[in-house]
């Protein structure tokens, strides 16, 4: 039998310390082993023993939480799932801990924290068990930093064999998620200006989105934003699908531009890779690259093996460079990826927009 998963909590909330410990206690596979109200008293904890993932504040007393999470990285690299405050500032804030090596984010308001973390208690633990799983060297800066489960026809049909009008405009969509900030920015930074238009689905809370495009615009030679309604997909620009919406690719013409729209959860996910894939195997086929990476799940695979099937052409990353060998595992496994890729290759593969 499997030894249960150590949590340990950080949190200047008392009370979001004892909702967390009652939520993850009740499942048998994780077990919290203490709990901090800041990260100085949790690095002294650990000196009894570290845990096995660690789930923590953003703003905090003594000690912020990018220096929590850089500190601990350092020392002894732990899985991190951030627990953040729906806000502007805690979204800006957590980009930067996500960029510092955390794995994942979980949401909590500023009021009624009490029933919203219960009322999330499945995302809650689902989290950590990912983040157990993570290889959090991935994360690390490279050398010099119970629910209905839908798949994508309950936001829209799958494709048709109708005829798209010519065109020579490529598309790129990209799905990711357990450890893609990181990868995302390793891949778009790469990029030069004059590149295929991209769609991008993240799986991330809603209002983090905005803050983690705007990181990515700072950083990037490419215009990096988060989707609008009827955004135009164009060369050297990226969009990334808001949290708490599904992304859809249009075409009208010869031109794409993007929907954004609400929907039922779609393998547990708003948005969904299969949704944003689905759309791109019907609306662009053979103009399209897939690009499958690190995460949790399997979301993403089926859509991958429609836009292939479509004719488009796709990638997975490869095991050795993901964070999570879910995604692309699956993909893999249904015969979806026509390569698989170290993550240092799929720039240029982007780039070029087709994957050989």
């Amino acid at each position: 039998m499997n030894e249960a998963i150590r949590v340990f909590i950080v949190d200047d909330s008392a009370v979001v310390r004892q909702v967390l410990t009652e939520i993850l206690s009740a499942d048998p596979a994780l077990r919290v082993s203490g709990s901090a109200a800041d990260p100085l008293f949790a690095l002294e904890r650990f000196k009894q023993g570290w845990p096995d993932v660690i789930v923590s504040d953003v703003e905090m007393p003594r000690m912020d939480g990018v220096s929590f999470v850089r500190r601990v990285m350092a020392e002894r690299p732990t899985p991190v799932v951030v627990c953040s405050s729906l806000t502007e500032k805690g979204a800006q804030t957590t980009m930067n801990v996500l960029a510092a090596g955390a794995v994942s984010i979980v949401t909590k308001p500023k009021l009624g924290v009490k029933q919203f973390l219960h009322d999330s208690a499945q995302a809650l633990t689902d989290a950590v068990k990912g983040a157990a799983r993570a290889r959090v060297s991935r994360l690390l800066p490279p050398d010099p930093e119970r629910m209905v489960r839908h798949s994508a026809d309950a936001v829209m049909p799958a494709p048709g064999s109708e005829a798209l009008a010519c065109t020579t405009e490529r598309i790129v969509a990209v799905g990711t998620s357990t450890g893609g900030t990181q990868a995302l920015e390793r891949v778009l930074t790469a990029l030069p200006r004059v590149c295929p238009g991209i769609v991008i689905v993240q799986h991330m809370p809603e209002r983090f989105t905005a803050a983690f495009a705007e990181r990515l615009d700072s950083l990037c030679e490419i215009e990096v934003k988060e989707a609008a309604h009827g955004d135009r997909v164009m060369p050297g620009r990226a969009l990334i699908a808001p949290g708490g919406r599904h992304m859809i690719l249009r075409r009208s013409g010869a031109l794409y531009h993007v929907d954004v729209v609400d929907g039922p959860l779609v393998n547990r996910h708003k948005p969904s890779v299969d949704v944003l894939f689905r759309s791109v195997a019907k609306y662009a086929g053979r103009n399209a690259l897939g690009v499958i990476m690190t995460g949790m799940g399997d979301d993403g695979a089926r859509g991958l093996k429609e836009m292939r099937d479509a004719g488009a052409s796709t990638c997975a990353q490869d095991e050795a460079t993901c964070v999570v060998f879910g995604m692309p595992k699956e993909a893999i496994k249904l015969g979806a990826a026509g390569s698989v890729l170290p993550l240092e290759h799929i720039p240029g593969v982007i780039a070029r927009g087709i994957a050989h």
